[in-house]
């Protein structure tokens, strides 16, 4: 029976954040704990008088607390370049590679003596687990475009499917080509074009390649999935033994509805999260 496009369209889901999407937390406390004692030792800084020969003298004698300095400014890096009126300089901070004064003057010119002598902080481990922690909410955009692939792999897990047995991950055109000896030159560009396959499915009968991606925001690159992905199903529609099939979701796919729904109404094997639910792999992964 021929599905209804504006009906599964209507139940395409807002978000599928699990609750370890928003902060890693013990990423955060991993990170903070690798720099603990050095952050300790600069604490002896927060509130001093002489801001400028106390830390010049505890250089001398902890010069490995300059690697704990980027992470202040919130930043993952062992070198960073200023420049000002004075000209430019090169940071290091994987150890004493500057002259003293330089790092003096880095430390006055970026506001973290002001941020130590005048108590703006009072611990600088606890300064530091924030910082990270606003950090590690860039890696959303990591975190979540994994949630689509764990989700589908739950359901084919659910579905009986063992892991490297008869369903694997992230499988190139030509590991799939030389495991089950298929000819897959049709979606390869005649071998000029590397594919990898999400998850790669294979019953008795039939071999799957699959691909997942959920998409809460919309955007350009959406409408260019839609197109190559009807592309990619035409392909493989000549490929006796391969069946090509996308599992989306999200209201991105709101603004990029008609190129949606050019691609539904061509590709059998499209289907949400509610599908899913409902048992669509073991209904279809024969």
């Amino acid at each position: 029976m021929k599905r209804n496009f504006n009906e599964w369209l209507f139940g395409f889901r807002d978000s599928i954040a699990d609750y370890g999407y928003y902060i890693d937390f013990e990423k955060v406390h991993r990170n903070v704990d690798s720099i603990k004692i050095e952050l300790n030792i600069l604490n002896s800084l927060i509130g001093s008088k002489n801001i400028e020969e106390d830390f010049e003298n505890l250089l001398k004698k902890y010069p490995e607390v300059l690697k704990c300095i980027p992470v202040l400014l919130a930043v993952r890096v062992n070198e960073i370049y200023c420049q000002d009126k004075n000209g430019g300089c090169l940071y290091q901070f994987n150890g004493l590679s500057n002259d003293i004064y330089d790092y003096k003057y880095f430390m006055k010119e970026t506001g973290l003596f002001d941020l130590l002598e005048n108590h703006i902080v009072n611990n600088l481990v606890d300064y530091a687990t924030g910082v990270e922690t606003g950090l590690d909410s860039n890696g959303r955009k990591n975190r979540g475009g994994h949630l689509m692939e764990n989700l589908v792999e739950s359901f084919i897990q659910k579905a009986g499917f063992v892991k490297d047995v008869n369903y694997f991950k992230e499988m190139y055109i030509h590991q799939i080509t030389n495991k089950w000896n298929i000819d897959l030159s049709a979606i390869s560009n005649q071998g000029k074009m590397e594919k990898r396959f999400d998850f790669v499915v294979k019953t008795p009968n039939m071999i799957y390649g699959i691909e997942t991606n959920f998409y809460g925001g919309g955007g350009s690159k959406l409408n260019e999935t839609a197109r190559s992905y009807k592309t990619l199903a035409w392909e493989t529609e000549e490929i006796d033994g391969f069946t090509f099939v996308w599992f989306t979701d999200g209201k991105g796919w709101t603004s990029a509805r008609n190129n949606l729904e050019e691609t539904f109404d061509v590709m059998e094997h499209i289907y949400n999260i509610k599908d899913l639910e409902d048992g669509i792999i073991s209904e279809v992964f024969k």
